[in-house]
């Protein structure tokens, strides 16, 4: 039977002990609590202009907090089949915000980004039919009576901003 070294010993011993405790504190930086405005259950209005819902009951979002409040977690929903996931997380190193997005069309978004004045920026690019990269802009904002405000932006050819989707969160009842 062959013996553990000593110094392997305590090697063994520590990272037991101190593993569980580093994983527990790693996400205690207030950069981590920017985004938790977003947390919850919440019916999604679609108020971008000409499209109001197209005449479907609200979508449906639940955002919460996982891995130990590391990262949060978005599972969005359409009446209508449509879905997606986004799995976002405050990036300590650079005090920025990153997001990948994934739905059942096929669509997969990174985006990263800031949380300054109260709202979360991020932007992206994705590749357009064509293969020519089309600029993504995603923001979201609290607003005053509780709800959150989701603006998403993609510029056109000509450089400006076009309105994707202009989606207001409210929470749903419980």
């Amino acid at each position: 039977m062959r013996m553990i070294k000593p110094i392997r010993l305590l090697a063994l011993i520590f990272t037991g002990f101190a593993w569980p405790a580093m994983a527990n504190s790693n996400c205690t930086d207030p950069g981590y609590s920017q985004f938790d405005f977003w947390l919850g259950e919440w019916q999604v209005i679609n108020e971008t202009p000409g499209n109001r819902n197209n005449g479907n009951a609200p979508s449906s979002s639940k955002i919460s907090k996982i891995l130990g409040d590391c990262s949060i977690l978005e599972e969005y929903q359409t009446p209508t089949g449509f879905a997606g996931k986004s799995l976002n997380i405050f990036n300590k190193q650079n005090d920025s915000w990153h997001q990948t997005w994934v739905d059942n069309s096929g669509l997969l978004l990174q985006l990263d980004g800031q949380f300054s004045e109260g709202v979360m920026t991020m932007t992206g690019t994705i590749k357009d039919k064509d293969g020519k990269d089309v600029e993504q802009k995603i923001s979201w904002r609290a607003l005053d009576n509780g709800d959150v405000r989701q603006i998403w932006e993609q510029r056109d050819a000509e450089g400006n901003w076009q309105v994707l989707f202009n989606g207001r969160y409210v929470k749903a009842a419980d």
